[in-house]
């Protein structure tokens, strides 16, 4: 029930504009009726002031430092509890029980299999392509090969749809990687769990037994629950918008994981990984952080702060604690980069420059080293990203299509090109 107005004034001109409340977080101004009352739109580059619907998945309050998914903080979801779990607390709402759970795992489990067509389809790619292309495109054939959950009006296609996406994207990702490096495809093993099972389609070769490392496989599990779902970020708002057309699901994650494979999203990770290989040694990190604190240079530190966490990034606290796992499971102590990566971040925790600023190292800092420690060329982070947030996309997905209010997306804008003017012969121009 709406307790409070906000009346906004333009000339002669006003509106009277509700303000709706949230379970928690700041108010909003609910602006629908701002054309019809005074004529204007808002003006919000990036939609960074504007909330574009209603959501009960996740809930973030960047100057405290809080994740939370359906109202459990994501501390507790990684510590405790595993990638599917997870998942399912995304999708339907709530934790699973014991039956609920096996039940889910079973389901998941049994959809990893892609149609074999789909291994041929990979060939058409070069070699040396990148593998977000190579996912973006393979992604987006799933309509074709899984036609029979595509009618978005019918709830059991939604979910049929949405168990494919979590089930199959493990096994199309390891299939880009495998392609990627020349490797034979790995089929998945029902017999492993989802994270371990990945790594076994990434790792394992037909010509010696493989057997997964459960402190990296955990490590794995850890970084998809920490990636599953963050809010309405670039990718979850492109995957909604898509979806507002009525597109089916497989094309709408496809858009998703295009827009995720930007330098500012998702391939962040990467950059901080990039920059950690241009610094190289330690010796050259005073000059490095005397750069990054200069204005007039253009060099910036990557893999420090975020946009939304004015805070400590409560996903980099977790993620640290894993990166220096994995780091002491596999004994790497003489990698030079990881030598860099040690001394940065003993850096930012006690410089008073990056403490003043909360210039905190982030999650992309901490899991790039993981999942090279891990094994993973860059080229592959961005396409783990994906991975893990799919189960985010397609929960987005399913909420925004069950949504009475859900209309087409349609941003308006501030025209500034040339007014009408008359079409002039060619002869006369």
């Amino acid at each position: 029930m709406t307790e409070q107005s906000a009346t906004l004034n333009l000339g002669e001109k006003n509106a009277n504009l509700p303000v709706r409340k949230g379970t928690i977080g700041p108010d909003v101004i609910d602006i629908g009726a701002l054309y019809k009352g005074t004529g204007a739109f808002t003006y919000d580059p990036g939609f960074t002031s504007t909330a574009s619907c209603e959501s009960k998945i996740t809930y973030i309050d960047g100057d405290a430092g809080v994740l939370l998914h359906r109202g459990y903080p994501i501390e507790q979801l990684a510590e405790h509890g595993d990638f599917l779990e997870a998942c399912y607390l995304l999708l339907y709402g709530e934790l699973p029980t014991a039956a609920q759970k096996k039940d889910f795992d079973y389901r998941v489990t049994h959809h990893t299999m892609v149609h074999e067509q789909m291994s041929r389809f990979f060939t058409g790619f070069r070699r040396d392509a990148h593998p977000m292309a190579v996912m973006c495109g393979c992604v987006g054939a799933l309509s074709a090969f899984y036609h029979d959950s595509t009618d978005i009006t019918d709830p059991h296609q939604r979910m049929v749809a949405s168990l494919r996406m979590i089930a199959k994207m493990p096994t199309l990702a390891a299939m880009a990687y495998k392609y990627h490096i020349g490797q034979p495809f790995v089929y998945p093993k029902n017999d492993l769990d989802y994270a371990a099972n990945f790594l076994h389609m990434c790792f394992a070769v037909p010509c010696e037994e493989y057997k997964v490392n459960p402190v990296l496989s955990r490590a794995m599990d850890r970084i998809f629950i920490l990636h599953a779902d963050h809010e309405q970020n670039a990718s979850t708002s492109t995957v909604r918008l898509a979806g507002s057309s009525g597109a089916n699901p497989f094309a709408c994650i496809a858009a998703g994981i295009a827009c995720l494979w930007g330098p500012a999203h998702g391939g962040a990770n990467e950059a901080a990984l990039n920059m950690l290989q241009e610094i190289g040694t330690v010796e050259r990190i005073p000059e490095y952080i005397a750069r990054a604190k200069d204005k007039s240079d253009p060099f910036r530190l990557m893999g420090f702060g975020h946009r939304v966490y004015k805070n400590y990034d409560p996903r980099a606290k977790i993620m640290q604690k894993t990166c220096h796992e994995v780091l002491g499971e596999l004994g790497i102590k003489d990698d030079p980069l990881l030598d860099v990566a040690v001394e940065l971040e003993r850096i930012a925790l006690t410089d008073e420059y990056f403490i003043e600023k909360k210039l905190y190292p982030n999650i992309d800092f901490y899991s790039g080293i993981t999942l090279k420690a891990l094994g993973f060329p860059t080229t592959m982070f961005t396409v783990l990203f994906a991975l893990a947030r799919t189960v985010g996309w397609i929960a987005q997905w399913n909420e925004m299509i069950e949504d009475p209010q859900q209309r087409i997306g349609r941003p308006r804008q501030l025209y500034v090109g040339e007014p009408q003017r008359d079409y002039v012969p060619v002869s006369k121009r």
